[in-house]
């Protein structure tokens, strides 16, 4: 398989900070690979998701994603470029509370017109992701904040999943939840992530979850700055 994702000599130092947080020499994963991404809290994991996702600039180094540099992007190009390639789970989930289920699932799909013309009917395709991760109908037109954390995280991960991105980033998304919860979410992320033929960035501190992956890496061990994040 090819490479979608290739990082090379990334470095990234927190503003204030006098040692970086990132120093990877080398860092990649394929078209449609798994990666399970290890480390204890405040190893720097989140901090190379936002690096990924173009949220921060590093201080050098160069992420190239599916032969795109985005070291030579604008701030407002990442962001675009980010909509359109990149679908994220966030460990809060980060759904805006005033809306319903189908609004937050359907919201990429908004900012993205290659997300939307991927997804084709973006309603009739939010409600064939909100049946696979097994929301039930009559939660799909309540506010998020009405919503259990469990139902939370499907939803969060039924807006990643919309239109199709090339790689989904996912940061701490079971941490809330016990094993028997942890381990059905992950069965029904995986049979979503295969159908869209995604790559998929798992980061957790839980070594339970590794064995269903294709990869796993310890961010410790690739990153040579070993300082918290």
């Amino acid at each position: 398989m090819s490479d979608l994702l290739r990082i090379e000599k990334l470095r990234y130092t927190w503003p204030g900070e006098s040692r970086p947080v990132l120093d990877i020499a080398e860092f990649s994963i394929a078209r449609g690979e798994r990666v399970f991404l290890k480390g204890p809290s405040g190893s720097g994991k989140s901090t190379l998701l936002a690096a990924i996702g173009g949220l921060i600039q590093p201080d050098g180094g160069r992420i190239r994603f599916d032969n795109t540099d985005l070291g030579s992007l604008s701030a407002a190009a990442r962001d675009r470029f980010r909509a359109e390639h990149l679908g994220v789970i966030f460990q809060q989930f980060n759904l805006l509370p005033w809306l319903d289920v189908r609004a937050n699932v359907t919201l990429p799909c908004r900012f993205s017109r290659t997300r939307a013309k991927r997804a084709g009917d973006v309603g009739v395709a939010a409600e064939r992701l909100l049946d696979a991760m097994d929301l039930a109908p009559e939660q799909r037109g309540k506010r998020a904040d009405e919503l259990s954390v469990g139902q939370q995280q499907r939803v969060a991960a039924a807006r990643a999943l919309i239109g199709k991105p090339q790689l989904v980033l996912a940061d701490e998304p079971t941490s809330a939840l016990d094993s028997d919860r942890r381990q059905a979410f992950i069965e029904l992320l995986f049979a979503q992530i295969e159908a869209a033929g995604s790559a998929l960035l798992f980061v957790s501190h839980d070594p339970d979850l590794a064995h269903d992956f294709d990869r796993e890496v310890s961010l410790p061990e690739i990153n040579r700055a070993g300082v918290a994040a």
